[in-house]
C-alpha cells in the first residue's frame, strides 16, 4: 500500500513537471509568433444576417486596400508603420462600404493588442494568445468577429481568404524559423499520451 502511494506520488510529480515544461514551451512559442506577426480583426455591429454580411464586405474592401499597401513589406515593424500611417484612409474605405450597403454605422480602425483563440488556416494553426492587430470595429462591434494573419500573409490570395499559396508560403519561410514553421503545421488537437505512466498504472492493479 505504501509502495503504491509512493508510486502515485512519483507519477503525479512527473506529470506536473512534464505539463509545466510543455506549457512553458507552448507559451514561449506563442510569444515568438506574436513578436513576428500582425493580425487583421473585423468586428461586426451585431449578429444579424445583414450585419454579418456587412462585416465580410468591409473585410473584403479593407483587405484589398491594405493588401496593396503591404506589397513588398518585409517585416512586422514595417507593416505596422504602413498601417499606422494609413488608418484614416482605412476607416474611409470601410465607411464607404458601409454607406454603399445602406448603413450609417460609425467605424474605427486602430492598432490594438487583441487576445485571440487558436485559429486554423488550412493546414496551419496559430496558437491562442495576445497579438498585435489591425482592428476594424463596425458600429457597436457586438457581433461575431473575423480575423486572420495579415503579416506574414495568411489572409489573402486573390479573392480567396485563409488560403496560403506559393508566394505567401515563401514569405512565411522568410519570417518564421524552421521550428516555428514546423509547429504551425502541427495540429493543436493532438493528445499527449504518457505511455510510461500508463504502464505504471497498469502495474498497480
Amino acid at each position: 500500500m505504501i509502495h503504491n502511494r509512493r508510486l502515485w506520488m512519483v507519477i503525479g510529480a512527473l506529470s506536473v513537471t512534464a505539463f509545466a515544461v510543455l506549457w512553458g514551451q507552448g507559451n514561449h512559442l506563442q510569444e515568438s509568433y506574436a513578436g513576428e506577426v500582425v493580425r487583421f480583426h473585423v468586428l461586426a455591429n451585431s449578429d444579424s444576417e445583414a450585419d454579418q454580411e456587412l462585416k465580410l464586405q468591409v473585410r473584403n474592401q479593407v483587405g484589398t486596400y491594405v493588401g496593396d499597401l503591404l506589397q513588398g513589406v518585409e517585416s512586422k515593424d514595417e507593416t505596422l508603420e504602413v498601417i499606422s500611417a494609413h488608418l484614416p484612409q482605412i476607416e474611409e474605405v470601410a465607411k464607404e462600404e458601409i454607406v454603399k450597403q445602406g448603413k450609417d454605422y460609425d467605424v474605427s480602425a486602430k492598432i490594438e493588442q487583441v487576445d485571440f483563440p487558436v485559429k486554423a488556416y488550412g493546414p496551419y494553426h496559430m496558437p491562442a494568445g495576445v497579438y498585435t492587430s489591425l482592428q476594424v470595429r463596425i458600429g457597436r462591434a457586438k457581433g461575431k468577429n473575423w480575423w486572420c494573419v495579415m503579416y506574414p500573409n495568411m489572409c489573402f490570395a486573390g479573392n480567396t481568404y485563409e488560403v496560403v499559396e506559393g508566394k505567401e508560403k515563401k514569405q512565411m519561410y522568410q519570417v518564421f524559423t524552421v521550428y516555428e514553421y514546423k509547429k504551425l503545421i502541427e495540429s493543436p488537437d493532438k493528445e499527449i499520451h504518457f505511455k510510461y505512466f500508463t504502464k505504471l498504472e497498469d502495474k498497480l492493479y
